[in-house]
């Protein structure tokens, strides 16, 4: 199975960063958090990868064809202009890199990339979040209901710390209280090639009429995801995910 991975966008809410690099490029523990979600499909055996290009995709084309560089002891002989590459190991990963345009959005991206998908269902998710997501149960789910498309849903924790008042005192602090309840779009679908059909263009976003058409036909289904999922849309997630893996505690550390 293979796992297409958006990494064309502008990341504009984490200029900070993102004005030298796309935002998948983003360090978390010293390894772009493309990396990390590339390890999670990699622990349930998916080892190859489509990764929409866009905004500076020459950075990621540089960071695979320099991957034992960034992952290995080398020895530079400069008077016979060699280079050996000491303690060779790397993922067994194949990765396809297509440069699906600077402003297409979403579902005009996936279907740029639709002539490397074959004719079996594939994973698709953004390459700006992570989770502790199942995705061996995520695939079976979607196998076994026989719909065209299966969407993780998340319950996102409340964004700010919430007062819990009598009056005018305040009684409690709570640092993340629970959400409005909602279930969102968490990413990390398992997509048959047939809803490329629903993308008309370059302009059209993944989120908006493909999956409002797959919901109408009843071919959209909802893997609930209970489980630690965040987004990286600020400097500030960036910093958060950067303290929990600090700790050694990441939750979707799912990989030796």
């Amino acid at each position: 199975m293979k796992a297409v991975i958006l990494a064309g966008g502008l990341g504009t809410r984490i200029s900070e960063e993102s004005h030298l690099k796309p935002k998948p490029m983003i360090e978390i523990g010293g390894r772009p958090i493309l990396w990390h979600i590339m390890k999670i499909y990699s622990r349930y055996g998916i080892n190859d990868f489509v990764i929409c290009l866009g905004y500076k995709g020459y950075v990621i084309k540089e960071y695979f064809a320099n991957y034992f560089l960034h992952m290995s002891d080398v020895t530079f002989d400069m008077s016979k202009n060699e280079m050996e590459v000491h303690q060779r190991y790397v993922e067994p990963w194949r990765v396809t890199l297509v440069d699906t345009g600077e402003n297409t959005l979403t579902g005009g991206r996936l279907r740029r990339v639709r002539q490397h998908l074959g004719d079996q269902p594939f994973c698709f998710t953004y390459g700006d979040g992570v989770a502790d997501v199942d995705i061996g149960a995520l695939v079976d789910f979607h196998r076994a209901h026989g719909k065209a498309a299966t969407v993780t849903a998340i319950q996102p924790p409340g964004r700010y710390g919430a007062l819990n008042l009598d009056g005018h005192a305040v009684r409690s602090f709570q640092e993340k209280p629970a959400g409005d309840g909602a279930w969102i779009n968490g990413g990390f679908f398992v997509l048959d090639p047939s809803v490329i059909d629903l993308i008309s263009g370059d302009q059209t976003s993944w989120e908006a009429e493909p999956l409002m058409q797959l919901a109408r036909d009843d071919r959209l289904m909802a893997y609930p995801h209970a489980g630690f999922w965040q987004a990286m849309d600020t400097l500030r997630d960036k910093n958060q995910l950067e303290e929990i893996w600090q700790s050694g505690r990441a939750p979707w550390k799912c990989w030796e």
